[in-house]
């Protein structure tokens, strides 16, 4: 008899499939003595679509809304069924007599590999690996400590909850917004208040009115002090006040009133979650949350070099203390190399800031692996996230940073002056980064010079002269837009999403074309500005959402019951169906191009797409549409006279008229393309293909007209 083992992907199997001694490869499974592996290529299944369950839905009509099956329905996903099939037939293989579920160890993969199981009506024994990383060592001594399948079923019943109130709401009001303002508009329980956060910052921006005020400063010589008003503000709105006041005081010498020193310790951040490691890849190099999301999973899985990437934990589990040594020599390269050996050989100190295991949910913080590093075969995108989270992990076993604080307040003539200053005297764990730290506090303290110049020593009712004093001009900046770094602080501040799936909601936003970048921020779109106003204001603000989170968290815990939760949904679905379809709003396109349709005259739509932007024809009854890369020409067509589009490819210029088919080339000049040229022209596009037919057959076509 032998067991079935499941994992996610097939990179993953083929690794647990080497650990396990299994050699007999076939294409969609490795076997072996003791041991079959397979693999998912991630979902296998999944929900049924709207028309499995009534064949009206396929049509979208808002009188079909809400639908609201009695019981989710499972289907094989079609573009992975080849792969279903082949696990299904091992699954009934008469000589499997046990499952080992290798899926990833979160609430996703459970979720794969049970409906997969219920698919396929599995009946026999289960039990679960639970790892953190990939390593060797890592997958013999989780399959030493496999743990019953049952262990995980509320793990199970909140992914399954997730996803059925993702399908009730999410497929719901997307097809209410859809049909009732006849424009392909979506909306889910996460990305529908994510967007709100952006469009509220937004609305913060539009709202502010930037005014213009002074800063008085006194140049000590060495040092600068900066004008406190009567409440601590060193912002002088009365633009004629803060000259007047510089006039006053010109010759006036300064005097000691207060001087306080204090020594700060700072201690080290914690280790990394992925929220936390995706906003400083963000921040220090720009890498979007979803880039972030791949690099990392390239370095867990095919180098093996950090542990697993979808966690919310920032400490590590007591069971790894014994473990940390060997981490560090393991890391023991490259830039890391004297200080990684250096800690290796002294007693870690390990304290409740790196160590704790109530802070722990199912996986702890991101840290490097045992298996030895080779930076040789990174990226340099693995390179700079690894250096990441290498350098915070080393950070971890380091002193605090301490420093040297000194806050000064001094009087010339009858106003108060103040000036700060700050020493580091002992680097501690910043020795990580080469002294070279830097964060968000950080970059906020040396935006103004002031808050890090070194003091001179003095004392109280010292007198001291005033080198000059001059007023400086600025105005009030309206909030910043989000970045992806700060949008994911507010993501996770209000428990929208998960760690694993915050990623991907940014980027469905950025895909439906209700958000865009622009440079490292985010903003809404016209047609995201008009979509927050028509959905309902329970779905458009964090409340609600983080409020189900908790509720699944609860589930997994065991804590709320499933089916109490669901029916809370489908109530919730329902009503926000009927708001929609009670709603008197209107939708205007925020996309109308200046293009004219050339067969119904209508202005077109300019939509974004990966192939590139496209204008579409809004008139249901015409549907044309184009790419809006291409030209359009005053060449008349010969047969229906509408303009030609214009187009170049390797051969030269042509025109073409989609509609009738017709092709006419002209080469740099305007004259007649010569016959080599013809016939490589006709030979570059017989490859590719046009809307509704060949090019290279309709250039061979009107080329035989032509020489008739």
């Amino acid at each position: 008899m032998k067991i079935l083992v499941l994992a996610e992907k097939p990179s993953v199997g083929r690794e647990i499939a080497r650990v396990l001694g299994c050699r007999d490869n076939h294409k969609h499974y490795i076997e072996g003595s003791e041991y079959i592996v397979t693999w998912a290529l991630g979902h296998l299944v999944g929900l049924a679509e709207p028309e499995f369950y009534d064949k009206k839905y396929q049509q979208w009509n808002l009188e079909d809304l809400p639908m609201m099956p009695d019981k989710m329905q499972l289907t094989v996903l079609r573009e992975s069924s080849h792969q279903f099939k082949i696990v299904q037939q091992l699954m009934k293989r008469a000589d499997v007599k046990e499952l080992i579920v290798a899926t990833d160890a979160a609430r996703e993969g459970e979720l794969l590999a049970r409906w997969i199981m219920q698919k396929v009506n599995w009946r026999k024994p289960f039990r679960r690996l639970w790892i953190s990383s990939q390593t060797d060592k890592a997958i013999k001594e989780g399959f030493k400590r496999l743990r019953p399948g049952t262990d995980f079923d509320r793990l199970y019943e909140s992914a399954r909850c997730r996803a059925e109130a993702d399908w009730l709401v999410g497929l719901n009001v997307t097809r209410a917004l859809t049909c009732k303002f006849e424009t392909p508009l979506s909306a889910g329980r996460v990305q529908t208040p994510t967007l709100g956060i952006v469009m509220q910052r937004e609305k913060d921006i539009a709202a502010f009115r930037s005014q213009e005020f002074d800063q008085l400063i006194a140049d000590m010589g060495g040092y600068e002090a900066m004008w406190r008003g009567a409440n601590g503000d060193a912002r002088e709105f009365d633009l004629d006040a803060a000259k007047k006041r510089m006039e006053k005081l010109a010759n006036e010498r300064a005097v000691i009133t207060d001087l306080k020193k204090s020594k700060r310790q700072e201690p080290h951040p914690l280790a990394y979650d992925l929220t936390e490691l995706q906003r400083d890849a963000n921040r220090r190099f720009g890498f979007s949350a979803k880039q972030t999301s791949n690099v990392l999973q390239r370095l867990y899985e095919q180098h093996k070099a950090v542990t697993y990437p979808r966690t919310d934990s920032r400490h590590l589990s007591s069971d790894m203390t014994g473990t940390l040594k060997e981490r560090l020599e393991a890391m023991a390269a490259g830039p890391y190399a004297a200080l990684a050996r250096t800690l290796a050989k002294r007693t870690l100190p390990i304290t409740k800031r790196i160590v704790d295991d109530a802070k722990v949910t199912d996986h702890h913080a991101i840290i490097p692996t045992d298996e030895p590093l080779r930076l040789a075969q990174f990226s340099p995108e693995e390179r700079k996230l690894y250096d990441l989270i290498a350098r915070r992990f080393l950070a971890l076993f380091l002193p605090p940073t301490e420093w040297e604080q000194v806050a000064l307040t001094l009087r010339i003539g009858d106003e108060t002056f103040a000036a700060k200053g700050r020493t580091v005297v002992e680097q501690g764990w910043r020795q990580a980064y080469d002294n070279d730290w830097n964060d968000e506090e950080e970059e906020g303290r040396s935006a103004d010079a002031r808050e890090t110049e070194r003091i001179p020593r003095l004392n109280v009712n010292d007198t001291v002269n005033v080198k000059r004093l001059y007023v400086q001009r600025d105005r009030t900046r309206p909030p910043a837009r989000h970045t992806e770094a700060s949008i994911l602080t507010q993501m996770e501040k209000h428990g929208l999403g998960t760690p694993a799936t915050r990623a991907d909601v940014i980027e469905k936003l950025v895909s439906s074309d209700t958000i865009e970048r622009e440079g490292a921020h985010l903003k809404p779109t016209g047609k995201g500005k008009q979509l927050i106003e028509l959905v309902s204001s329970e779905l458009r603000t964090p409340e609600l959402t983080a409020k189900w989170e908790r509720e699944l968290e609860r589930i997994a815990r065991g804590e709320r019951r499933s089916g109490d939760f669901m029916q809370q949904i489908r109530e919730m679905a329902k009503q926000l169906v009927q708001g929609v379809k009670a709603s008197q709003a209107e939708y205007k396109p925020h996309n109308v191009s200046h293009s004219h349709c050339p067969d119904c005259n209508t202005r077109m739509l300019e939509r974004k797409s990966k192939r590139g932007k496209t204008l579409v024809c809004p008139n249901k009854e015409c549907g044309y549409k184009r790419s809006a890369d291409k030209q359009l020409s005053n060449r008349r067509c010969p047969q229906c006279r509408k303009r030609m589009e214009m187009k170049t490819g390797k051969s030269g210029k042509f025109f073409q008229c989609l509609p009738c088919n017709v092709i006419e080339k002209l080469d740099g000049a305007g004259g007649k393309v010569k016959k080599h040229e013809e016939r490589k022209l006709v030979k570059q596009y017989t490859k590719q293909e046009s809307l509704g037919s060949n090019l290279g057959d309709l250039l061979k076509a009107a080329l035989a007209k032509q020489d008739e």
